[in-house]
């Protein structure tokens, strides 16, 4: 038997990259690095239990990331935008992720993206207010505006895996709420529009297959998506899961927005581009290629069944 190939993930305790090491380790095709600042936390440990060999590194620190990178055949690689909410920092961070990677040779390179909304939304709509140094939504605009092109000039062999609108975000503030008149109801902010969205396990399935494909995922951009739901069929399945009526009662972006928490502003503003701009949204997210990819995604009604304890406590 011929010794399996090595992929390094980065950020292998987050919602993306712990999706990729779950997925490698289970199928077994590649041995897995998983890279994470704290080896000894919980879902590291998990990982390293699962037969992952984990090491630490920080996206500030290019010669770590190059020591993680060692051997390698390929790597996933995601950048924790959220955190910080920099993009400046960002780009200093897939700086970094790229030269450990040119400096290790990488034969793969799976990047997670978003497309720049500002090629969308015209300057001059006001609907949707600036952040920042003229980004829309930023945690978008600085992966397609900036990094990406980042990644086409450095040569090196990328996939662009394009994400989407994590139904994980459900379980938690965004999911059903008891409103005053004691109706169960999901508020999400999108109006009318239907939504591209992926469970995070579909992500892992999706990288996996990428990485088993180079000859037809090499330099492509490869939508990351289990399904296009609009609200009402969203609370649809939180009724089927939940065993009572869940009615989908939409926010304004405007009202999203004035919730005032750190970053409230940016997630109303990306909520306005689902609903205000489906065609780019959606329109990037294209089923049939989808499913190509990876034909056993999740339904939206199995996901939240199988996470049903999160959304009754």
């Amino acid at each position: 038997m011929s010794e399996q190939q090595l992929i390094t993930v980065i950020g292998a305790t987050g919602t993306q990259g712990g999706a990729v090491a779950r997925a490698l380790l289970s199928n077994g095709s590649f041995a897995v690095r998983a890279v994470t600042r704290n080896a000894t936390s919980e879902k590291a440990q998990t990982l390293a239990e699962l037969g992952a060999d984990v090491v630490e590194a920080n996206l500030e620190d290019q010669e770590s990331l190059r020591k993680a990178f060692d051997g390698a055949h390929g790597a996933f690689l995601v950048t924790p935008f959220w955190e910080h909410r920099s993009p400046a920092r960002e780009l200093i961070e897939v700086s970094n992720l790229i030269g450990a990677a040119q400096a290790a040779q990488l034969q793969h390179v799976v990047w997670s993206t978003l497309e720049d909304t500002r090629k969308t939304i015209p300057a001059g709509d006001d609907r949707m207010p600036y952040i920042g140094d003229g980004y829309r939504v930023p945690h978008f605009d600085v992966k397609g505006g900036g990094a990406d092109a980042l990644f086409a000039a450095s040569g090196l062999p990328t996939t662009y895996l394009l994400m989407s609108f994590y139904w994980d975000q459900l379980l938690g503030d965004l999911k059903p709420q008891r409103d005053g008149d004691g109706t169960l109801a999901l508020h999400l902010p999108v109006g009318d529009a239907p939504v591209a969205g992926v469970a995070s396990d579909d992500i892992g399935r999706a990288a996996l297959r990428v990485f088993q494909q180079p000859s037809l995922t090499l330099d492509a951009t490869i939508p990351v998506v289990s399904d296009v739901l609009t609200g009402e069929q969203m609370a649809a399945a939180f009724t089927t899961v939940l065993g009572e009526p869940v009615a989908y009662r939409p926010l304004t972006a405007e009202q999203f927005r004035g919730f005032g928490f750190p970053g409230a502003d940016e997630l109303g503003n990306m909520f306005q581009y689902y609903a205000d701009f489906p065609e780019s949204y959606n329109g990037r997210r294209d089923l049939d290629i989808a499913r190509t990819i990876n034909p056993d995604r999740v339904s939206l009604t199995d996901f939240l069944t199988a996470h049903r304890e999160q959304l009754t406590t």
